[in-house]
């Protein structure tokens, strides 16, 4: 029978554990059965980049050990392959399928799993075995405050207070918090007093103009008493939270044009975005933060949160696994062009040289030269981007076939050997026999297409060969189309130039993007960020008419095949 691997405990880096609260009593039995029997049960870990080791789940095992035997205690343990993001899920999971954790514990670990499924909740209701209902409850516990979760988690407060709490902005709940402990409110009483004040009118983010005379405004006849609206509350929760939704509706779609991705975040959306940095120890590095501004996982948040009610995030990343891994790569990067600096400034100093004892300034380049941050920065493929471009390069091969019969013949035997002759488009040939014979021809009329065609001039019947080619490359499948491109080599740079139809299929975001490969962001200068200040259609004008720029043979790498 093979041994269980064991660890010293001192060798393993403990992670953050989803569970924050263990119950005092529990634990002490806990390390008692340890202090006697030690720990049967292996905890699991994973590899680290640096050969250690990183705790993934086993928390309350491993601190009772080390309470029970010091940090030298070989610990069983079950040794996993799996990267940071792999190690979050399976902490998470782990813990949630656990008896006795609190509901703040599954409302935070719930978060982070929605998260790591690029908020797909019901995925998350799926993993953890709740019904979609379960889970909305408790993401929705990620409003309260910290102070209320820590008061929910120690069994200060029950689950019903901090419902109530998380509708109303932090600052509120921790005034309220120490008064239901001490005074030991009960849930009805709370309820009642929250229902009195959660729909501040001076809080609201919708036009009041006809809240004024409102039946349901708690200052109504404001005039007589001098009140200001904005003291009152509306009563009507209904009718508050329809207009504050189409107000978050209405901020969300005048940000569509900048963005790829636009969201109305709500409790429980706290881990489904991060904010995109190019620096610092959450940096993805200059590079990448430019191809991460096409992504369509880039955009903005539009908080639906009390605290923040309408307020805008933007440059937030939806995908945080990529964004972590991302942020890894850099920092291995940053290290990368480190090292060999430190090994120069030791040499130096072996040597005696000036600079013994000075380490090298690392600059942005030292990194970027190391290749592990690298990307390439494209405009992301929406379905309208794809549909464009297929258009185009039809188009443009139609052309350059249309100008040379002979290639047209060869190009129409080619497609009628690789079995694509049915992708003629009927619409087209039938388009271009009318415009050369003044004749139309219906579909399925045999008869009538023959008698046409023996009627037919030489010159005629030539041009409608080039025609079937035509119609043949318009109906083409995609993935033909596109061999078709690269055999004939087709150079778009003849055919296309930067226009206004392109750059409203964009965002902003993208149009940067854009500027960059095309040579604008240089062209421009210094008023760069000045015209990406303007709105779409200001900055789309921009683009085209940059003094100076020549827009001929620059093909963004999107349209290309």
């Amino acid at each position: 029978m093979q041994q269980q691997p064991t660890l010293a405990l001192k060798h393993i880096q403990v992670s953050v554990n989803p569970r924050k609260y263990f119950d005092p009593a529990e634990m002490e039995e806990l390390t008692a059965s340890v202090r006697e029997k030690g720990v049967i049960q292996p905890v699991i870990v994973r590899t680290l980049a640096d050969g250690g080791y990183a705790l993934v789940a086993g928390g309350r095992r491993y601190k009772a050990a080390l309470a029970a035997h010091g940090d030298d205690y070989e610990i069983p343990v079950v040794v996993r392959e799996i990267d940071e993001a792999e190690a979050k899920q399976l902490a998470i999971i782990e813990n949630i399928q656990r008896a006795d954790m609190s509901p703040a514990e599954e409302a935070i670990a719930a978060a982070e799993q929605v998260g790591l499924c690029k908020g797909d909740r019901d995925e998350v209701a799926r993993i953890f075995g709740w019904s979609r209902a379960t889970l909305d409850k408790r993401l929705a516990l990620m409003n309260c405050s910290t102070g209320v979760l820590d008061a929910l988690s120690t069994r200060q407060i029950l689950l019903g207070h901090a419902e109530l709490l998380a509708a109303l902005p932090k600052e509120t709940q921790d005034k309220l918090l120490p008064v239901i402990v001490k005074e030991g409110k009960p849930v009805a009483e709370v309820k009642k007093t929250i229902e009195q004040i959660a729909c501040s009118l001076a809080a609201a983010i919708f036009d009041k103009a006809n809240c004024a005379g409102c039946p349901h405004n708690s200052s109504t006849q404001g005039e007589m008493f001098g009140e200001s609206i904005g003291t009152g509350n509306c009563t009507n929760r209904t009718c508050y939270n329809e207009k504050t939704e189409k107000m978050l509706d209405a901020t969300a779609t005048g940000l569509r044009d900048e963005y790829p991705v636009v969201r109305i975040v709500r409790a429980g959306d706290n881990h489904t975005r991060v904010q995109l940095s190019v620096d610092g120890p959450k940096g993805v590095g200059e590079e990448q933060a430019k191809a991460c501004h096409a992504c369509q996982n880039y955009g903005a948040a539009v908080s639906a949160l009390p605290d923040s009610i309408g307020k805008v995030y933007k440059g937030q990343c939806f995908d945080t696994v990529c964004n972590m891994k991302k942020v890894a790569a850099n920092l291995q990067a940053v290290k990368a062009a480190t090292q060999p600096k430190a090994a120069e400034t030791a040499q130096a100093g072996k040597s005696g040289g000036k600079s013994a004892g000075k380490a090298a300034p690392i600059s942005a380049s030292d990194a970027k030269a190391t290749g592990a941050n690298s990307s390439v920065t494209v405009v992301s493929e929406s379905d309208r981007i794809k549909s464009y471009r297929v258009a185009l390069w039809r188009k443009a091969l139609r052309r350059e076939v249309g100008s040379d019969p002979m290639l047209a013949q060869r190009y129409l035997v080619a497609i009628a050997l690789s079995d694509q002759m049915r992708c003629v488009d009927h619409k087209t040939l039938s388009g271009i026999w009318e415009k050369l014979t003044q004749e139309q021809i219906p579909a399925g009329d045999v008869t009538k297409a023959a008698a046409a065609t023996a009627a037919a001039e030489d010159a005629q019947m030539a041009h409608a060969v080039t025609g079937v080619t035509i119609a043949a490359i318009q109906g083409l499948d995609v993935q033909y189309l596109t061999r078709l491109c690269k055999h004939h080599r087709l150079d778009l740079a003849k055919h296309w130039k930067l226009c206004k139809e392109f750059l409203e299929l964009i965002t902003k975001s993208e149009m940067m993007v854009v500027a960059d490969e095309l040579g604008i962001r240089a062209a421009l200068g210094d008023n760069f960020k000045k015209v990406f200040g303007k709105s779409k259609s200001e900055v789309i004008d921009a683009l085209l008419t940059v003094d100076g720029f020549d827009y001929t043979g620059k093909i963004p790498k999107v349209l290309k095949f």
